[in-house]
């Protein structure tokens, strides 16, 4: 009986099929995490998506809860108010403000815009100048009168001029000549065109607005500050001085909503909302502007 000899080339098959069958699961796997990596996105994506749904759904729900507590004393609206809610998952927070608490570029006077260019550190002849290029913008033209205030546009190389009508959007300010961008960016969270008042509502606005008013010491600010929110009107009056005739303690007929809406898994959406509140109307309110903004997206989610 013979001896069987050894395969010669038996070693070299085998090798290359185990060769083979490694590439093979090598590739199963990559396959295998592409998958997951791709169940992950569209579960995330999802997840995004129906938060983004509860979100709008939720900044809506904010905005009618603040127009229910602003009309729910019409002898006594609040100027400011803060107030948060749970639903389903998420936590919402809801600040409403009267919209006096800003600026309005269609009413104010030249000396407010130059004082809150100045309390930006802005020198004072210019701040007057861009005040009074401000005013220019808005101030209709009379009937047969030159428009020197076109020439200044003509001569910085726009090619538009003054509307001579209304600002319709405060993002409108760096359509005006002369205006520095980087200091438009700088006000423009000061400013409104919703108020419909030249004055300012002394109860309510931002500390910046009210370094704006003219006559309004730093000294006199601050005690302002530190007295407005639980003290009566007339002593509120007192400390004003000649800065009375730039601000008011009344609520202007609009009101700015800002809805923060939390989700546990870390996204965060915030909306803001300028409402008209209306009286004897068939609705309680209407809302003149809406942005979306600072949405960010927390760890994990994308």
């Amino acid at each position: 009986m013979r001896a069987l000899k050894p395969c010669r080339d038996c070693s070299s098959d085998d090798g290359f099929i185990i060769v083979a069958v490694l590439w093979i699961v090598a590739a199963l796997a990559t396959l295998a995490v592409i998958y997951s990596l791709y169940a992950r996105e569209t579960a995330l994506g999802f997840v995004n998506h129906d938060e983004l749904l509860q979100s709008q759904a939720m900044a809506q729900s904010g905005v009618e809860l603040a127009a229910y507590q602003l009309t729910a004393h019409p002898n006594a609206r609040p100027v400011l108010g803060r107030f948060s809610f749970a639903q389903g998952s998420a936590v919402i927070g809801v600040e409403y403000r009267s919209e006096n608490s800003r600026i309005d570029l269609n009413f104010a006077p030249r000396e407010v815009f130059a004082g809150l260019f100045i309390g930006l550190g802005v020198q004072s002849d210019d701040a007057l100048a861009y005040g009074d290029r401000i005013v220019a913008w808005r101030t209709k033209l009379k009937p047969g009168a030159s428009d020197s205030e076109a020439d200044l546009y003509q001569a910085a190389g726009k090619s538009y001029g003054p509307r001579h009508g209304p600002f319709q959007d405060v993002d409108e300010l760096g359509m005006v000549v002369g205006l520095p961008p980087l200091l438009v960016d700088r006000v423009l969270p000061y400013l409104t065109v919703y108020s419909g008042r030249p004055e300012v509502n002394v109860l309510s606005a931002a500390p910046q607005v009210l370094a704006a008013v003219p006559g309004l010491t730093p000294e006199r600010l601050q005690l302002l500050l530190a007295m407005r929110a639980d003290s009566p009107q007339d002593v509120v009056n007192a400390q004003l001085g000649v800065a009375q005739s730039y601000v008011t303690l009344e609520p202007s007929a609009t009101d700015r909503v800002t809805i923060d809406v939390q989700f546990p898994s870390g996204r965060r959406d915030r909306s803001q909302a300028v409402i008209l509140i209306l009286d004897r109307d068939t609705e309680p309110y209407r809302v003149l502007a809406w942005r979306d903004d600072q949405r960010s997206v927390g760890e994990g989610v994308r």
